[in-house]
């Protein structure tokens, strides 16, 4: 692996380089020292001042358009990996998503021992070579991004209780069971991006965010929690724009710290927060993080919505659902002066909890009008989301 010098950047920026240094030369065992390791200048300037990009070895073009499945760790480390990658190899299909940190807070593979990750005792086995997993992607040509779950992590609310919510001494947990920690924090921010640039070295291409937000419901449990709003405490913001806040400047500072690794960031956010100036309670501003991301990623499942757009069951008809959620994310996404790529979440799976008489059982005709929805709106990416990464065959991705 190298990291590739940019000496003009470098004479524009007036700074001096040491004697032994090259125009392109070994990464050096300490990667961090070295690439930040100037004492007299602040990482910000380095970074900005695009001294370097870091080369993983791998090479990935970027599709036509991104069309691609989502993987559990479990997937990508286990035998149905080989099944999916010849999936999507027999389709018009060409992207993965994988799980790198996933809904729990765990890494779905073991850090290096020298590793600042390492320590926390996070990391699974579940991806046992993930260097070789994504070399068998770049032989297969299949477009790699990996997923970081930010906010919902339950494992760091128990370790670090100081960085999650607590109701009556004990970390608060959802109805689900599930606990989060604070986008107030930089702390959080800053344990989520070293993932990140873990998964950038590794040579993942682009970086997916998700639960970029507040829990659920956050408004009504806002003045009832402990937990501290860090730098965010002199705020004059109103609670809720003090939450947007939070959340975009999560985006923009990632985005920030990883532009380095050559990767794109995305974001995955609820479909309805496109529909809305906000959505007030989990600190989610369409047009704010829009702004900051290479790739927005809706999830706009038909089964997700309720009487929405005029249609009193939206699980029942997938093409106007979709379609009518384009129109709106086109014209939200018309107004900013540099609009991020829009790669929508798709439903491929059945939502049978919904009951007799409100879902359909989805296959090929359901996930085909979906697609076909956002061709017709100028939408030419998606990601097709199933929980158990089981996926219907014989579907045209391309309709």
């Amino acid at each position: 692996m190298k990291i590739k010098w940019m000496a003009a950047a470098v004479l524009a920026a007036g700074l001096m380089m040491p004697a032994a240094a090259s125009a392109e030369m070994e990464r050096p065992a300490d990667f961090k020292e070295i690439a930040y390791g100037f004492e007299d200048f602040d990482q910000g300037l380095i970074s900005s001042s695009k001294l370097f990009t870091y080369d993983s070895g791998l090479t990935f073009d970027y599709p036509d358009a991104v069309r691609g499945i989502y993987l559990t760790g479990h997937s990508a480390g286990g035998a149905k990996f080989d099944q999916l990658v010849d999936f999507v190899g027999s389709t018009e299909l060409n992207a993965m998503v994988i799980d790198i940190k996933d809904d729990f807070g765990y890494l779905t593979y073991e850090p290096e021992k020298d590793s600042p990750l390492a320590e926390m005792g996070i990391g699974q086995p579940y991806i046992k070579d993930p260097r070789a997993m994504l070399e068998k992607l770049e032989e297969k040509k299949i477009y790699p991004i990996a997923r970081v779950v930010v906010f919902k992590d339950t494992i760091l609310a128990e370790k670090r209780p100081e960085l999650s919510y607590t109701d009556g001494g004990k970390v608060w947990k959802n109805g689900r069971g599930e606990a989060f920690v604070s986008p107030f924090l930089k702390e959080v921010w800053d344990h989520n991006i070293q993932i990140a640039i873990e998964a950038a070295k590794m040579g993942f291409k682009e970086i997916q965010f998700d639960y970029v937000r507040f829990p659920e419901g956050f408004e009504t449990r806002a003045d009832t929690l402990g937990y501290t709003f860090g730098e965010y405490e002199d705020s004059k913001l109103d609670p809720v724009q003090r939450r947007v806040q939070a959340v975009t400047d999560f985006v923009a500072y990632a985005k920030e710290q990883l532009e380095p690794y050559g990767v794109d960031v995305a974001v995955d956010i609820f479909g309805y927060s496109a529909t809305l100036p906000e959505a007030p309670g989990i600190g989610q501003n369409f047009s704010k993080i829009s702004e900051n991301v290479d790739v927005i990623s809706s999830m706009i499942y038909p089964s997700h919505w309720t009487s929405y757009f005029g249609i009193a069951k939206p699980d029942l008809e997938p093409y106007k659902l979709v379609a009518e959620y384009a129109k709106v994310e086109n014209e939200k996404l018309g107004e900013l002066k540099n609009p991020p790529v829009s790669r929508p979440w798709l439903q491929d799976f059945t939502a049978s909890w919904l009951g007799s008489g409100n879902y359909l059982k989805y296959g090929k005709a359901e996930v085909e009008a979906q697609i076909k929805a956002l061709n017709d709106s100028g939408i030419d990416e998606f990601l097709l989301w199933n929980a158990a990464n089981r996926y219907t065959q014989g579907v045209d991705y391309t309709p």
